[in-house]
Formats: C-alpha cells, sequence, structure tokens
C-alpha cells in the first residue's frame, strides 16, 4: 500500500525509545514517554501558502502531542502538519 498525505501534511515513523535505563532498570510501555523523533515516510505536495521543507528519509523533531496516530498494515505511524515539525536533525 502506498500512503500519500494531502496538503502540507507528513506521515512519520517513531524511532523507539531505550526500553531501559542507564543503570539497567527496564520502563513499561505505560510509563515512557512517546517519542519526540521520527523518520519521514511520505510527504504531501504542500498547499498555495506552504513550500515543504522535509523530505523521505529525513530525521526530524516535533512536540510530544504532535500529529495523529494511524495504524496502517500493522505498523504505526503519526501523520502531522508539516508546522507541528520543529526541526531536522542531522547527524554528522
Amino acid at each position: 500500500m502506498k500512503i500519500e498525505p494531502l496538503g502540507a501534511r507528513v506521515l512519520i515513523s517513531d524511532i523507539p525509545d531505550e526500553n531501559k535505563t542507564a543503570g539497567g532498570i527496564i520502563i513499561p510501555d505505560t510509563a515512557r514517554d512517546r517519542p519526540m523523533q521520527g523518520i519521514v515516510q511520505a510527504v504531501g505536495p504542500g498547499d498555495e501558502q506552504t513550500s515543504m521543507t522535509v523530505n523521505i528519509g529525513d530525521r526530524v523533531m516535533f512536540g510530544k502531542m504532535a500529529g495523529v496516530e494511524a495504524k496502517i498494515e500493522g505498523r504505526v505511524f503519526r501523520l502531522m502538519k508539516l508546522t507541528e515539525i520543529m526541526c531536522r536533525v542531522i547527524q554528522d
């Protein structure tokens, strides 16, 4: 299945959190924060006011409550507006 967001929207897959602390304590799913980073999987065409500034494969940061969760073929994604993305993460 191919997903193509409409307008200035982006489909993002979460980057999984570590389930252990540095000291080795296991954190249950219910106690973990929502991920705040993800990988862009699909990008909409933009609209009259917004040109798209992220590309497929970019690692991005967003707020904890950003976007809407969508389950597609058993995987969980976030669909959010471009304006909900705070920055791209560029690794050296």
